[in-house]
């Protein structure tokens, strides 16, 4: 199983420029999460800070008791094993073909016999779907598959942490869906720990178990999917819905005097805008149950009053949906609405 990732005032800067401050969360085990925000935001420079690549101003990252921040960089290299990191443009050696591309980590942080390294790149390039495709340099496939070829290498080493970085970078919807599908067949199979960079709108809201955002510097939100797909918060609504109105300007953030004018001209206005939770995407056929949907469930029961009406409502009814009256794989039956509650 995967382990949980623990975020405690992580503040970053460059120079005077500050990315982020204070950003606070917890990656439960197995479980996968998706990190949103537009352009410019400092998703990227998050997740190389999450692995120690970059060293923030304040702030944890705890994974199995070890500061990814502030630990001595021993510590830090051996639990960077823990991780297997999908880059944006999937960063391949165009030299090499993707068998040897795939090959490299274990070549360069194990002492694997040849045999045992091909066993291991054959059956991780089978699980994304390259089978066949060992001796092809990266020049000679499409976008999605360098996509697969970079997955395939951060699962090599058996990862207990998977972060990936625009993985939809690039693919047309057709090919993000099939990358959308494939991320949680892997998670079926590996239960391992998944953060997800992306400002797609298909990948979050069929995807992630929580979901987070970042928006001027501060982290506006992150729990589970339902609380943020039904969000009140303004910047919320503007970008699930991708309207001009709203905090977000074509650069950054607009000033304020903009947003207010807005506001007073009803064209922010989002209360009569529907909010639908879709489905999240379920393992294809044959594959095993996702380990993290039973205690995902259980975590999300047991904090349910913390929610929002609308976002218990949404619980609810996608649980109710599994075994009405019941949660999924015959467990406790679903709390009740209060009075006064969700409608």
């Amino acid at each position: 199983m995967g382990v949980e990732v623990v975020v405690e005032g992580l503040s970053k800067h460059f120079g005077s420029q500050e990315i982020w401050q204070d950003v606070t969360f917890t990656l439960p085990p197995g479980e996968v999460s998706v990190l949103l925000g537009p352009s410019g935001t400092g998703k990227t420079v998050f997740l190389k800070s999450v692995i120690g690549l970059l060293k923030p101003e304040t702030g944890r990252v705890l994974i199995n008791g070890v500061d990814m921040v502030n630990a001595p960089e021993r510590d830090i290299y051996e639990t960077r094993k823990l991780f297997g990191l999908m880059f944006q443009d999937g960063a391949l050696f165009g030299s090499m073909n993707l068998y040897d591309n795939i090959a490299f980590p274990l070549r360069e942080h194990t002492r694997k016999k040849e045999s045992e390294i091909r066993r291991i790149v054959l059956d991780r390039m089978e699980m994304v779907g390259l089978t066949g495709a060992q001796d092809k340099l990266p020049g000679e496939i499409s976008g999605g598959m360098r996509k697969r070829a970079g997955l395939a290498r951060a699962l090599v080493l058996d990862p207990q942490i998977i972060l990936c970085d625009e993985p939809d970078s690039g693919l047309d919807p057709v090919r993000t869906s099939y990358l959308s599908q494939l991320l949680i067949d892997l998670n079926a199979q590996l239960d391992t720990t998944m953060l997800i960079v992306t400002h797609n709108l298909d990948i979050a809201c069929t995807v992630p178990d929580n979901m987070g955002m970042l928006f001027r510097r501060r982290l506006v939100t992150f729990g589970p999917r339902e609380a943020l797909l039904t969000s009140e918060e303004p910047v919320v609504r503007q970008f699930l819905g991708g309207h001009m109105a709203g905090p977000i300007g074509m650069s950054e953030e607009k000033d304020q005097a903009t947003v207010e004018r807005e506001q007073l001209s009803g064209a922010a206005d989002y209360r009569n805008v529907p909010r639908t939770v879709q489905p999240q995407l379920q393992p294809s056929a044959g594959m095993p149950a996702r380990g993290a949907a039973l205690r995902r469930q259980r975590r999300v029961l047991a904090m349910l009053d913390q929610l929002s009406p609308s976002a218990q409502a949404a619980i609810r009814a996608g649980y109710a949906g599994e075994d009405v009256g019941r949660g999924p794989n015959g467990t406790a039956p679903l709390p009740r609405p209060q009075a006064g509650g969700a409608r």
